[in-house]
């Protein structure tokens, strides 16, 4: 009888760490992996939401600079900027980029993108905020 006890209760144990351990471990791909705010060494800071839109704050002033959309597949993200400050040669066009995520860092992989400057910040490596 005790033995069953002692199972039970070492079987609670090992589902609430696991769940908790599910919880805490940030997703690796997928949109939810981009989702949140993110800064750079340049001081740009990235906010990505899960419906695919985000905003861009190149100097780190509060205030939205540049915006757009993002297609996210597996560790695959193709990003659109549809507004704000686009550098010459950038208005809406499309890039696309491998991305790995470590924890809270964010890192980017160049695949295609015709946007220089774009490449320039997003290929950074990008901390959680």
């Amino acid at each position: 009888m005790k033995l069953q006890v002692v199972s039970k209760i070492l079987l609670v144990v090992v589902a609430v760490l696991f769940v908790q351990a599910c919880a805490i471990t940030p997703p690796t791909t997928g949109i939810g992996a981009l989702t949140g705010a993110w800064s750079n060494s340049l001081g740009t800071v990235w906010t990505m939401r899960a419906d695919g839109s985000f905003d861009v704050d190149l100097n780190h002033d509060g205030k939205r600079d540049a915006w757009g959309t993002c297609k996210v597949e597996g560790d695959t993200v193709t990003i659109t900027g549809t507004g704000g400050v686009q550098p010459k040669g950038c208005a809406k066009t499309t890039g696309s980029y491998h991305f790995q995520r470590k924890g809270n860092t964010l890192h980017f992989m160049l695949i295609k993108d015709p946007c220089a400057e774009r490449v320039k910040n997003v290929t950074l490596d990008w901390t959680k905020k």
